[in-house]
């Protein structure tokens, strides 16, 4: 039994899982907080009301499974820093999966899909995967692009569906630029965190230095970064480290 979450969105997808014998994972309760209720404040509190709904305590689980995005800055960071923090408290494992991958998952079969999240004002995040049952499959790096981009790919690409939390907003900008209704899918309206369980392993071992290095898959640059007032700091990025003993 795990926990699993996604905040790469407003919305937070929260779920308690089971991975049954044949590898299958069944969710035992799936819990849902749109906007406008802020993330970082309702997150503690609906993961001990789910957990203790369930009679079970956090360092009982197998471990935790978070969105990696790409998709909110903001949201990324509360969901890595939430679960960083308990599996550095509890000893739990910690698995990471991309959050436009879950998204592949509530789509068709044996087509391209374009899965798409808002990334900022007309800049939206792509993920190209193809789905086989339970199982996706990647069939380029993850970007960024404009919805005037995105109609162009899907030109390009006959048999491409879209789908994904950003045609909430941008459906009508993609249709303007010619992409027909029918190749735009209705739903999902955010990552899941059940089809996110679905994606993630959890290693062997419980590994301090992979814990702190597990980070948010951002694919572009913040505002604060792309502004040329800040320039990067000199010298080699900065990575997670342990001190030595």
């Amino acid at each position: 039994m795990f926990l699993s979450l996604d905040t790469s969105t407003l919305t937070l997808s929260l779920a308690l899982v089971e991975r049954e014998p044949s590898g299958a994972v069944r969710a035992l309760e799936h819990v849902v907080v749109p906007p406008p209720q802020k993330q970082s404040e309702a997150l503690p509190g609906v993961v001990g009301e789910l957990l203790a709904r369930h009679g079970v305590k956090l360092a009982e689980l197998e471990g935790l499974a978070v969105g990696l995005g790409p998709g909110s800055f903001t949201g990324l960071r509360i969901g890595l820093a939430t679960v960083k923090s308990l599996a550095y408290a509890t000893g739990l494992k910690v698995a990471g999966a991309s959050s436009l991958a879950a998204v592949a998952l509530e789509g068709p079969e044996g087509v391209p899909l374009y899965c798409l999240a808002v990334a900022r004002k007309d800049d939206l995040y792509l993920g190209a995967y193809q789905r086989t049952g339970a199982a996706v499959e990647a069939l380029e790096p993850e970007t960024a692009m404009s919805p005037k981009e995105v109609a162009e790919r899907l030109a390009a690409e006959p048999r491409a569906l879209a789908l994904g939390p950003a045609l909430v907003d941008y459906r009508a900008a993609l249709e303007s630029h010619g992409v027909a209704p029918g190749r735009l899918l209705a739903g999902p309206a955010f990552p899941s965190a059940v089809e996110l369980a679905r994606l993630v392993r959890f290693p062997e071992e419980r590994s301090l230095q992979a814990l702190f290095a597990l980070e948010p898959h951002y694919v572009r640059a913040s505002e604060p970064e792309r502004n040329p007032k800040f320039p990067p700091l000199p010298g080699p990025a900065p990575a997670a480290r342990l001190k030595d003993d």
